[in-house]
């Protein structure tokens, strides 16, 4: 694998933490964004502990490895960027690119008994079949068995709602993994604020579902263009974050 590749790779994770920062999503210096170090199987790019999202650079990204050892970097990484993080990236290959945060109405949705994504927007569509819920809210993930347990219930699914935690989402690539981060947050907000209005909310039939799902899954989808556009946004606003 070329060395811009991984440079790339470099930028697009920190650029992903500048604009999660951006909106809001910070939660002190917790929560995580990891990407597979391209061509590799058991390396890992991962923000480092103790930085704010707003203090990511390309260059201060901490390269592990999948047993937990920090093998290029100055920062150390936070045990529970490891254990779940690093199981997920090893249950399957797809998952190249695993983000998890705090942000606020995504968790909240994790806070509701049964709280679902329901098929009631036209961007939820994307969620429904693609999203695992885990029920059984463990502890902070302190042990590799933790994450295994998150790897195995999330499958092939590329959204996983932890009750009582928090949402995960994971990608082949940043920027789709991002997208997919960025309208899981909008889509709960949208839904909550209609579950206030208490009334019943106009589900989209199976068919459709199927139907709309497809077809954003088919290609049509503008990931790439949507990081590109935040990465103009942030060589004028926080140039650094390529440093």
């Amino acid at each position: 694998m070329r060395r811009n590749d991984i440079w790339q790779a470099r930028v697009d994770l920190a650029a992903a933490c500048r604009w999660a920062h951006r909106l809001g999503w910070q939660a002190g210096v917790c929560n995580h964004f990891s990407m597979m170090v391209p061509g590799s199987d058991d390396l890992f790019l991962v923000n480092p502990e103790g930085l704010y999202w707003a203090e990511v650079t390309a260059s201060n990204l901490v390269v592990c490895d999948l047993g937990g050892k920090a093998v290029e970097g100055q920062h150390k990484v936070e045990d529970t960027a490891f254990y779940l993080h690093a199981p997920v990236h090893r249950a399957n290959k797809k998952h190249k690119c695993v983000l998890h945060t705090h942000m606020p109405y995504a968790t909240a949705l994790c806070l509701i008994e049964n709280g679902r994504i329901e098929a009631v927007n036209q961007s939820a569509l994307a969620y429904i079949d693609r999203t695992a819920y885990d029920e059984d809210y463990s502890g902070l993930a302190l042990s590799y068995d933790e994450g295994l347990r998150v790897a195995r219930l999330m499958g092939d699914h590329t959204t996983v709602m932890m009750r009582n935690h928090g949402p995960l989402v994971a990608g082949e690539t940043v920027a789709e993994a991002f997208d997919r981060l960025y309208f899981l947050e909008d889509v709960c907000r949208v839904q909550l604020i209609a579950m206030q209005a208490g009334r019943p909310m106009k589900r989209v039939a199976q068919p459709m579902i199927e139907a709309v799902r497809g077809v954003m899954e088919s290609g049509i989808g503008y990931a790439d263009k949507h990081l590109a556009g935040i990465k103009r946004m942030l060589d004028r606003l926080e140039p650094d974050y390529k440093n």
